[in-house]
């Protein structure tokens, strides 16, 4: 190959690297900028409605909750918002849905029922939208301006897991308190399905153990639980990507607080 073909065959090679890499770059500027849409105005000054740490189990004996989530308007614009997730000191703070149409639905679709790569937290039809089930599994992207689930890998930081016992789902009736069990690093299993959606005992219970024993990387679990976990109890986990996209980051809570709001 003379001189000038080989000159021509590298120009050419870089110029297939730079259309690569402006592709990526593309990829990248799409999904920060088409993130999470704005739902804070369907909720009031939601901090101090949600700072409280107290995990009495059962239904509180004290004066019910207010409930700072607009239920009524959210539902008007998407009558599948069953409920909505709070993490203190994340940007954990979204409304939980489940499409009637396919379990991944809103996986790229918003709470208005746009296109949005961010997508929605949502739960599958094998579980309830009352809450009620041993295990409810809830999905979010891993974003990377820090949207959706993102923040769940603050989690892998000890202080901060030790820090942050409690999460909050409200219903447009109720306030659920769940103290965090644990949180690491899982793989691609479906794990309602994998475990044929602990309709049985026996398998809750190992899943119970495991949550608080998990064979994992990056693990991070309570020493001190306010009760010894059974098969009475209903745990919530949540999922999302490893930054590798090889796996799930999963945050395990169990139900310690059950109260009607107001």
């Amino acid at each position: 190959m003379d001189r000038e073909n080989r000159s021509r065959v590298i120009i050419t090679i870089i110029i297939i690297i730079l259309l690569v890499i402006l592709g990526i770059l593309g990829i990248i500027i799409f999904r920060f900028f088409n993130s999470a849409p704005d739902v804070s105005g369907y909720k009031s000054s939601a901090s101090s409605q949600t700072t409280d740490t107290g995990s009495s189990s059962g239904k509180g004996k004290s004066s019910s909750p207010e409930n700072p989530v607009d239920f009524k308007t959210l539902q008007k614009t998407n009558p599948e918002i069953f409920g909505w997730l709070y993490i203190p000191d994340t940007g954990i703070d979204y409304p939980l849905l489940q499409s009637r149409e396919r379990d991944d639905y809103y996986l790229h679709t918003d709470i208005y029922g746009e296109y949005s790569y961010a997508g929605s937290l949502y739960t599958e039809v094998c579980n309830s939208t009352d809450l009620d089930d041993r295990v409810t599994l809830i999905y979010g992207h891993n974003m990377i301006d820090g949207s959706m689930f993102a923040h769940l890998h603050k989690f892998r930081d000890a202080d901060f897991f030790k820090k942050h016992a409690n999460f909050y789902i409200y219903t447009p009736d109720r306030k659920l308190t769940y103290q965090v069990v644990s949180a690491y690093e899982y793989d691609n299993r479906h794990i309602m399905n994998t475990n044929n959606h602990f309709s049985e005992d026996s398998v809750f219970e190992e899943y119970l153990e495991f949550i608080q024993a998990p064979r994992s990387v990056s693990v991070n679990v309570r020493d001190k639980l306010d009760h010894k976990l059974s098969k009475k109890d209903k745990i919530v986990t949540l999922s999302t990507c490893l930054d590798s996209g090889d796996g799930r980051y999963l945050l395990q809570g169990v139900l310690v607080k059950d109260e009607s709001t107001r």
